[in-house]
């Protein structure tokens, strides 16, 4: 048995199973790679390489804001991945589409948001991108995906931004559910859990087995986050 499934005795063991399968693939996005890197030419090698003179030069000569690179990353995608803010900017000016998907189903601001890069998640739900996106194989959304992680900052800007706060992924976990089940139960987990129920997200939703947040938090020996969800009135 998974050592997973080890701290979780009280599960049942299909379920165990599952999340241990599960978790190393929660992270799923593919930024792209050196070799990716070394063919991109013209917008999106601009959007890369932060070469803003260069992507406002191609952009004003027509080249297409929104094309995709094999992979379905568009620039908007690449200079996310990159941490090129002043690109983005351009890339929005100059009409892209915010919420594009690329192959994985990931949009930029779900990407920004698993990379825990808030400078550049502020920019682009500043710019107009969305917070209530269903995104990546899991169906899940950007407040999820930051639950799991246990980006705080990132789950707060989410919330601010409407983010549904109960969405359901594929897995049959909200936001709340995978700070806890995903999470190490330390101290951003617990900022993240802290600001859900603070902006009203339920604990009374299950996972498919049936168990409550409260129920799934002792059993992983996450007693802080226990108490946390007791005193919300679990």
């Amino acid at each position: 048995m998974s050592s997973i499934c080890t701290r979780l005795l009280a599960w049942p063991v299909a379920a165990c199973l599952a999340l241990a399968a599960i978790a190393p693939a929660a992270q799923a996005q593919v930024a792209p790679s050196a070799a990716e890197v070394g063919r991109y030419s013209g917008l999106h090698a601009a959007a890369h390489r932060g070469e803003l003179a260069q992507a406002k030069k191609l952009l004003a000569g027509g080249a297409l804001v929104d094309a995709r690179d094999p992979y379905g990353r568009t620039a908007l995608h690449v200079a996310t991945f990159a941490r090129q803010r002043e690109v983005i900017r351009a890339l929005a000016q100059s009409g892209a589409n915010l919420g594009l998907l690329e192959n994985d189903r990931y949009d930029a601001v779900t990407i920004a948001s698993v990379a825990d890069d808030e400078p550049t998640l502020r920019l682009l739900l500043e710019l107009g991108a969305s917070a209530k996106l269903t995104t990546s194989r899991y169906d899940g959304t950007a407040l999820i995906a930051a639950a799991h992680l246990g980006h705080d900052g990132v789950v707060r800007q989410l919330i601010a931004a409407g983010a549904p706060l109960d969405h359901v992924n594929n897995l049959h976990w909200t936001a709340l559910i995978e700070s806890i089940v995903l999470g190490d139960g330390g101290a951003r987990h617990q900022a993240v859990l802290q600001a859900l129920l603070q902006a009203g997200a339920s604990t009374r939703l299950t996972d498919r087995e049936g168990n409550t947040p409260l129920a799934l938090a002792q059993a992983r020996g996450y007693k802080a986050m226990a108490e946390m969800l007791k005193k919300s009135g679990t």
